[in-house]
């Protein structure tokens, strides 16, 4: 398996892909072609025999000097559990230690279990939010109305 950087092309491969890996959910929307235009240093393509089977997007907070933030990570159903998340993470983490940044955050909606569950995986933690979901610390209405999520962030050494 290779990592490399995501190329502006690269968006027409993966925006198809997107649902199909989500099963049928409709997220492709959350994930236009700009990201692989004006990211392509921080985010990254896992290819497998010239297959693009896992992607990272990513970027650095323009706000923040010192923080970093994961937009959208996706693994082919089919390679999961190769550790393909990992070593996205892993190049994402590093691209953010060359950039002399400390903290890289992310977010995910509380009924994306498995989100959760990989994140803390990572070593992120839950930033305290204003109510808890099913145990877990979320942030009422963040993305709007009704649009709770949980904010994650990560210490990078």
């Amino acid at each position: 398996m290779q990592i490399r950087n995501v190329r502006s092309s690269d968006y027409g491969v993966i925006s198809p892909l997107i649902n199909e890996w989500w099963g049928g959910r409709q997220m492709s929307d959350m994930l236009p072609k700009l990201f692989f235009v004006h990211f392509k240093d921080t985010s990254f393509i896992a290819e497998h025999d010239g297959e693009i089977v896992g992607f990272l997007i990513g970027f650095l907070s323009q706000s923040d000097e010192n923080s970093a933030y994961i937009h959208f990570v996706g693994v082919n159903p089919e390679y999961r559990k190769r550790q393909i998340g990992k070593r996205l993470y892993e190049e994402f983490f590093m691209s953010v230690q060359m950039h002399n940044r400390g903290v890289v955050r992310a977010v995910t909606s509380p009924v994306n279990k498995g989100s959760i569950a990989y994140h803390t995986k990572m070593g992120f933690e839950v930033e305290q939010g204003d109510k808890d979901v099913d145990g877990v610390s979320v942030f009422s209405n963040y993305d709007g109305l009704n649009q709770d999520r949980i904010l994650f962030v990560k210490m990078i050494e």
